[in-house]
């Protein structure tokens, strides 16, 4: 029943319908990410030396709790069963959909700012469906956070833990416990933790792969033209027809995991920052997923691919440390796991106490944070092959709303990118002068 409802929610029409979604603002933007890449750099470099904001989020808090939110352990252990499932070849076609799905992000941006109000994507649901459509979108946004956003991010950074001698329970007990602390404290006091983990363990993440690379920097080019030959070969007929589109299913579908573009999530952050325009923070949006997957993923994928490690799809990138940096290269990808797991448990409590407090009236936070913390401990501890199946429909439950309400909605998107014309107040005009003045 739970595999039925799965694939009723999360299949591959939800997938078509995301990069369907991405694809339009594409085109109805005149590929904006590509020729404005400048624009949204701007956007998000400036952001750095932005101060604290006495009320809402800064632009800084907003990005790192955004990519709190995408920067989990999809990034690591998803990339691998990517790889496993679809070769090398998956990892273009996670890019591209990385490509479309920062337009998606963009659209969400830009619609949560316009229709503030009620937090994150909830006053454009409410604008285009009403409150029932809203409804449905928070349900699912309770549910994916204790699931997908929780428990399976426990249980990952659970088993890199144990790289440390931690046993499950332990990890449980720790987690469970920060997951508690997140949920309680909410978006504000959330996103001023994650303003400073984010740049954190992003640096670290960079350290250890840049450094693997860099031993493995005469297998490189080769790594390129397998990616390449994997995407697209034919060669082998009916069976090359088969693996290229085993190849892109896998991308496709981990790409829309790991950078969560169709499900809105992270326009709760973003419609959190009062004082800049929804083109600003669409533009935030679109560097959230370039950093996410474009970036981050590929270099991932790069090191699978450079070391070609045997072994279990969710320890490949595992094993591909430990073969390139030896155990201690495995231990430092385990910390970098657990800290991203960590993140990610942080924002999504506090999505999930938002989209929860918009269904009781503000009530049931308590009572919610406690669940979050015993859904982090479960996540250690539990077996998560039927989690994994109960968070792909609790996703479908947001995307199928949030979809519904971009396409509605995608006028209003237009008239921003149109408005992108003109500076962003506050911000430097062009990455030229951006570059100048610092």
């Amino acid at each position: 029943m739970l595999e039925g409802l799965s694939r009723l929610l999360w299949g591959w029409h939800v997938v078509i319908l995301i990069l369907g979604a991405g694809a339009w603002f594409t085109w109805e933007s005149g590929f904006f990410q590509i020729r404005a890449a400048g624009r949204w750099l701007v956007a998000a470099l400036s952001c750095a030396g932005e101060g604290k904001k006495a009320g809402g989020l800064s632009r800084l808090q907003a990005l790192a709790t955004g990519l709190a939110g995408s920067l989990g352990t999809g990034n690591i252990v998803g990339v691998g069963v990517a790889l496993a499932a679809g070769g090398p070849g998956a990892l273009f076609w996670m890019a591209l959909s990385a490509l479309l799905g920062m337009m998606t992000v963009f659209g969400e941006n830009v619609l949560a700012a316009r229709h503030r109000g009620k937090p994150g994507p909830l006053g454009y649901l409410e604008r285009a469906g009403g409150r029932p459509l809203a409804w449905v979108y928070a349900l699912g946004c309770c549910l994916s956070a204790l699931v997908m956003g929780n428990m399976v991010q426990t249980g990952a950074a659970a088993a890199a833990l144990s790289l440390f001698q931690v046993p499950p329970w332990g990890a449980g007990v720790v987690l469970g416990l920060l997951a508690f602390l997140g949920a309680w404290g909410g978006l504000g006091k959330g996103a001023r933790a994650l303003e400073k983990l984010v740049p954190l363990m992003t640096l670290l993440f960079f350290a250890g792969t840049l450094a693997l690379l860099w031993r493995c920097r005469a297998r490189i080019p080769g790594a390129f033209l397998q990616i390449f030959q994997g995407a697209f070969s034919l060669e082998a007929g009916a069976g090359g027809a088969a693996g290229m589109l085993l190849a892109v299913q896998a991308g496709v579908t981990r790409g829309v995991f790991t950078n969560e573009a169709g499900l809105g999530s992270a326009s709760f952050a973003y419609g959190a920052v009062g004082d800049r325009s929804p083109g600003e923070l669409g533009c935030l949006g679109i560097f959230q997923v370039f950093l996410d997957t474009l970036v981050m993923c590929t270099l991932t994928g790069l090191c699978v691919v450079c070391c070609a490690p045997q072994g279990d799809p969710g320890q490949l990138v595992f094993l591909a440390f430990r073969q390139g940096l030896g155990p201690g290269g495995a231990r430092l990808l385990g910390l970098c796991t657990a800290l991203f797991a960590l993140a990610t448990v942080t924002a999504w409590s506090c999505y999930g106490k938002e989209a929860l407090g918009y269904l009781t009236g503000g009530r049931g936070g308590r009572l919610y944070a406690a669940g979050a913390g015993a859904c982090a401990f479960l996540g250690c501890v539990l077996p998560l092959s039927q989690i994994f199946l109960l968070g792909d429909a609790m996703n479908g439950l947001m995307a199928l709303p949030n979809l519904f309400a971009l396409f509605l909605l995608s006028r209003e998107v237009r008239e921003e990118v149109r408005a992108l014309g003109r500076p962003f107040p506050h911000s430097p005009g062009s990455l030229h002068n951006f570059l100048k003045k610092v």
